[in-house]
């Protein structure tokens, strides 16, 4: 346990290395990505529902051949494999149901937000992002009701070690769209890189297969709340590959502009 532990802490050192040795050549004009479609921040993003359409993205995307290829296979994966299994999960839990797991599994991951609130220097979201943490999982049950927002109104924090290199002034690389895990780039992959090693739940035990259990359950709960989310993106844009690229830009930008 604790060799594996030091070997996580390894990786985070290298990828910080990695990433901040790769910050001059990486373009400053396109501030990170659009969100991955079964990523814990997709609930209940109304924060960043508004964009400004003024600014203008220059996408760096050299392996387009590449990541389309690999946008496919993830649109097949997600045709054949994620929407019956996810429409049966609708069919199977009540929405209220599946609310409460997804704060459950937010609730859970609150250390990643609280570190990178604090490496943003942004106080008042680590005061916010603990006191949500102590509220929710004693009045709240263990996290299942957001008591903190409901009673309390103290919205969710969002935070990532994506977000803290941009707003470090990291730059974002070329685009990336990896299998499984949607749109990214070189600085996002670095930061879920790090923030995978900085969540708690494998260290509570070494089984992988607990490790699945739980990261699948969490993103099948996440795209439940959302199920036509994807589907709308498909429909209303010329080209799904471009929009889901541009989409993840703004996003991204959105969340390194906020204060």
């Amino acid at each position: 346990m604790i060799a594996m532990n030091f070997f996580r802490l390894v990786v985070v050192f290298i990828t910080l290395f990695l990433c901040v040795s790769y910050t001059p050549v990486c373009s400053q004009a396109s501030q990170d990505a659009y969100p991955d479609l079964l990523s814990d921040e997709f609930l209940d993003d109304d924060e960043f529902d508004e964009f400004d359409s003024e600014i203008e993205y220059v996408v760096r995307d050299p392996l387009e051949p590449m990541n389309r290829l690999f946008f496919q296979f993830n649109d097949k994966l997600y045709e054949w494999i994620l929407k019956p299994v996810t429409n049966g999960y609708i069919w199977l839990v009540p929405r209220e149901l599946r609310v409460d797991f997804g704060n459950f599994y937010f609730n859970l991951s609150m250390p990643i937000r609280l570190l990178n609130s604090l490496l943003q220097g942004n106080f008042h979201s680590s005061v916010t992002t603990l006191s949500r943490f102590v509220i929710n999982s004693t009045i709240g049950v263990w996290g299942l009701v957001d008591v903190a927002a409901l009673e309390f109104d103290m919205t969710p924090i969002r935070a990532d070690f994506g977000q803290t290199l941009g707003k470090w002034g990291v730059g974002e690389g070329i685009y990336f769209c990896w299998p499984l895990f949607g749109p990214s780039n070189v600085r996002a992959t670095a930061g879920l890189v790090v923030d995978a090693y900085t969540h708690p739940v494998p260290y509570f035990h070494d089984s992988r297969v607990l490790d699945l259990a739980y990261y699948t359950s969490n993103k099948l709960t996440t795209l439940s709340l959302n199920p036509d989310l994807y589907e709308d993106m498909k429909r209303f844009s010329l080209d799904p590959y471009i929009s889901a690229r541009q989409a993840f830009y703004e996003y991204r930008q959105a969340m390194i502009e906020r204060n």
